[in-house]
């Protein structure tokens, strides 16, 4: 049966935060501050869920009508806890199972995205640990090693020449057996928030964020410089000219919608020579206090909480 229940200031609410994937501490993070903003939002039955193999059982156990998910990495952000939610009949934020498990996967959501000629992406090879060497050969040196179904670029390493390459798949396979091998270009890291919302007329609107911009002090945008305070400097809004900011914008907002995302998404871009390469699409953007989207919602002049209600709010999408 369907849940027709609407969100309310006294539904029953879970945030979905720890996990069992290596972005787990990242993801409690970004619970605990979600959990204060909905109760300084004036949310009254909110409770906090560090998500273990329990968790359906726990969900029905505490009558869960609402979950925002704030869990990354495997089981939170690749379709797997979304299945559960749909499965438990609760209603809950952010992209579904299908469009989660999609953008989860870099090897599939480049080849999602490849089917608008519009949108450019940098030359790439998915791999795996017996062709990996032939794979490369198609490729220019340094290229980038992905594990496909990783995120905060855990596993990833850039590889200059072939001797450093059997390192940097031994790394990845740690995390994937499918590997994503990526040409490495020099270029300005640009990122774009993409949100959701129910207008009064009962529409939905889907707007883009202003560009967040990034320089590291570490060589690109790996998992140090994401979430150790003082490595990475933000610059919002990126120093783009208007022409090209509306276009990234514009790919941004396609690549949500050609990747069927819902709710909330994130989309990261390398600028090389004027042309934004789309790399990713984040579908559980980190909340913490260094992450991206509270940092492009402020600068549009919505505060971390209205971006959680925001968020929650997507439920009902």
């Amino acid at each position: 049966m369907e849940n027709i229940k609407k969100l309310n200031k006294n539904s029953r609410i879970a945030v979905l935060a720890g996990g069992l994937s290596n972005e787990r501490e990242v993801s409690l993070r970004s619970g605990k501050n979600v959990l204060k903003a909905l109760i300084e939002l004036g949310y009254k039955d909110v409770i906090f869920i560090d998500v273990d193999r329990n968790i359906a059982k726990i969900l029905q156990d505490e009558k869960i009508e609402y979950a925002i998910n704030m869990l990354h990495g495997r089981f939170g952000e690749d379709g797997c806890i979304q299945g559960v939610l749909e499965f438990l009949n609760i209603k809950y934020s952010g992209c579904k199972v299908q469009s989660s498990s999609i953008c989860m996967d870099k090897i599939m959501t480049k080849k999602i995205l490849a089917t608008k000629k519009e949108i450019p992406l940098i030359k790439s090879r998915e791999a795996n640990k017996n062709n990996y060497q032939e794979k490369v050969k198609e490729l220019n040196f340094p290229v980038i090693i992905k594990p496909s179904c990783e995120g905060s670029s855990i596993g990833m390493n850039k590889v200059n020449s072939p001797l450093e390459l059997d390192n940097a798949i031994k790394a990845a396979l740690e995390c994937d057996k499918e590997l994503l091998i990526e040409e490495y270009l020099e270029g300005k890291s640009a990122t774009v928030g993409v949100l959701e919302r129910i207008k009064e007329d009962g529409n939905i609107e889907t707007f883009a964020t202003p560009i967040l911009g990034f320089e590291t002090k570490t060589e690109w945008y790996d998992y140090e410089a994401k979430y150790t305070k003082g490595l990475t400097k933000f610059i919002l809004p990126a120093p783009f000219d208007s022409s090209l900011t509306k276009k990234i914008q514009d790919l941004a907002i396609l690549a949500h919608k050609t990747c069927n995302c819902r709710g909330v998404s994130r989309v990261d871009f390398l600028v090389v020579n004027n042309i934004p390469y789309i790399l990713e699409i984040n579908t559980n953007p980190g909340m913490t206090d260094t992450s991206d989207l509270p940092a492009q919602a402020q600068a549009m002049g919505i505060d971390y909480n209205e971006l959680v209600d925001i968020i929650l709010k997507t439920a009902d999408i």
